[in-house]
């Protein structure tokens, strides 16, 4: 299925929120305390000298929080224009080995044929800086009575190698102990498309890089798989945290069967949910080159306090202590 979508541009103080039509892995560091002393040394505020438009392609999974950071850098710089792309992170390096993008957000690690492809074109490697922590989340509808699933269960229901070891493919909802259904109820697969960073990681960590099975439904947009599963009786699905909504509930799950951890912050944070995952803002800086003006400013601000709390917000978690200083410090080429 070939992803189709609509720019999002953003002119003077005005958003124009387009519809995606058809649109990792490093884990984050443990959070040490927050250092605000970096933020406070380069300002995002008032600085001048800042115009243009920033072209921003990549990830579906940062299309909400790449739209609210360009609408409140816009309040403190209203003739700052973007247009947004986000058919999925594996446009961003494209676009920016092309020279087609500004910032290209991606919802996992590039990886070594897209950091080769960038330093053939340009003589070295893109930098990549980490803009906010996530999880991958597996939803059900609200109602549905399952709690908890293994990597390996999971695998065999959207795999169709089993690569992480279960012994049979599961496809109906009473061979995970689900009778509510009846006993002929198939389990209805969503996932996202392969352009998404999303689709990448989660064959990694839950396939064990195994192939999905045909039966898995390929949805656009991480937004579009939460709906397919609230408004579908035995669905499940896998899609960025950051989409929860009411209509869904999420799965705790366990690598080795015994210990289960659900997707909250703390589990997140120390990395004992499985499926936790950096999301990137990558940019060609050449090194020793410092970056444009504009840039700079608006990545300063997307890591600033101010920032950080659009990704509280949002339902993500935010970068702080030494992560978010090492951030800093690519910014300012230190």
């Amino acid at each position: 299925m070939k992803s189709v979508f609509t720019a999002f541009v953003y002119p003077l103080n005005k958003i124009l929120i387009g519809v995606l039509l058809i649109a990792c892995t490093a884990l984050p560091a443990l959070h040490a305390q927050e250092d605000k002393s970096t933020t406070d040394k380069l300002d995002y505020r008032g600085t001048p000298g800042v115009y243009g438009s920033i072209s921003s392609v990549g990830s579906d999974s940062l299309a909400n929080l790449m739209a609210l950071w360009a609408q409140a850098f816009q309040r403190l710089y209203p003739h700052i224009k973007f247009q947004i792309q986000a058919a999925g992170s594996a446009t961003a390096s494209q676009a920016l080995t092309q020279g087609t993008a500004s910032i290209g957000p991606m919802s996992r690690a590039l990886t070594s044929v897209e950091i080769e492809r960038f330093i053939s074109q340009h003589g070295y490697p893109p930098t990549a800086l980490v803009v906010a922590l996530d999880a991958i989340n597996i939803y059900v509808e609200k109602n549905n009575p399952l709690e908890r699933l293994t990597i390996a269960q999971l695998d065999a229901i959207f795999s169709i190698t089993r690569f992480c070891g279960h012994s049979n493919t599961i496809s109906k909802w009473t061979e995970l102990g689900v009778t509510k259904f009846g006993g002929d109820r198939a389990i209805q697969v969503f996932g996202r498309n392969s352009a998404s960073g999303t689709y990448d990681l989660f064959k990694k960590l839950a396939l064990c890089d195994g192939d999905y099975a045909v039966t898995v439904n390929e949805m656009p947009s991480s937004s579009s798989i939460v709906q397919s599963v609230g408004a579908s009786i035995g669905a499940i699905g896998y899609a960025a945290l950051g989409h929860n909504s009411r209509d869904v509930k999420s799965i705790s799950l366990s690598v080795d069967g015994e210990q289960y951890f659900a997707p909250s912050a703390t589990n997140i944070a120390s990395g004992k949910y499985p499926f936790t995952r950096n999301l990137y803002i990558v940019v060609n800086k050449a090194p020793n080159t410092p970056l444009p003006l504009l840039e700079k400013t608006f990545l300063t601000y997307v890591l600033s306090e101010a920032g950080q709390q659009v990704v509280s917000d949002s339902h993500y978690f935010p970068v702080t202590g030494r992560l978010l200083q090492r951030q800093l410090n690519l910014i300012l080429d230190k």
